[in-house]
């Protein structure tokens, strides 16, 4: 079965299976639609018509439309960590070049395959009002705890920060490849990982 996002974005967890696979019809509905019509455009019904499902099931995981997106954005996550570990299955452990290489990669091909990425990904149309609710940090702190062990470091306050920083630098740099290139600039993407990797080598060489 597909991942579904954490019970806490959720009004209700699906307990059971057709529970949740309704719920996995509904986000990849929201997905489909985010590409098609947009986010202003979106709404609960038109989700609810998509997935085949009564509009009585969407409101059973989500009040509004914002809170649809939000999860859709947490599943985002939970298959890119996903997609990160298994990438990492085949690297030496400890190379830490490599783990930045399936990191970028990895967001590269979402953003350029899966439906909807390119305007929620990580949760950045999400309006949000805390720093620990921001999408770059949630993004940070997974792969802090997702690689400390890899590279065999304590994911401590300054691996915390560290990450945190390159991640910002990569997502901004990542949106200006994309906005140059539908498929994002290949130039741009260069100069990321370039940057990337003279930034990190300070504290993981």
């Amino acid at each position: 079965m597909k991942s579904v996002p954490h019970a806490t974005s959720l009004r209700r967890a699906p307990v059971q299976r057709r529970s949740a696979e309704r719920l996995t019809r509904i986000l990849d509905a929201c997905a489909d639609l985010l590409d098609e019509v947009g986010y202003d455009a979106l709404s609960t019904r038109a989700v609810a018509q998509r997935a085949q499902v009564p509009i009585g099931s969407v409101y059973r995981f989500f009040g509004n439309k914002r809170q649809m997106a939000d999860a859709l954005a947490q599943r985002n996550l939970e298959r890119y960590s996903e997609r990160v570990t298994e990438r990492l299955k085949g690297a030496r452990r400890g190379d830490w070049r490599a783990a930045v290489d399936a990191v970028l990669d990895e967001y590269l091909s979402m953003k350029r395959t899966a439906p909807g990425f390119s305007l929620v990904d990580f949760g950045n149309q999400i309006p949000v009002g805390a720093r620990q609710a921001e999408p770059n940090t949630r993004v940070a702190d997974r792969l802090t705890d997702l690689l400390s062990g890899y590279l065999g470091r304590t994911p401590d306050e300054e691996l915390r920060r560290v990450f945190l920083v390159a991640v910002e630098s990569a997502d901004t740099l990542v949106q200006l490849a994309f906005r140059m290139d539908p498929e994002g600039d290949e130039a741009v993407i260069r100069e990321t990982r370039d940057l990337l990797r003279a930034y990190l080598g300070r504290v993981l060489d």
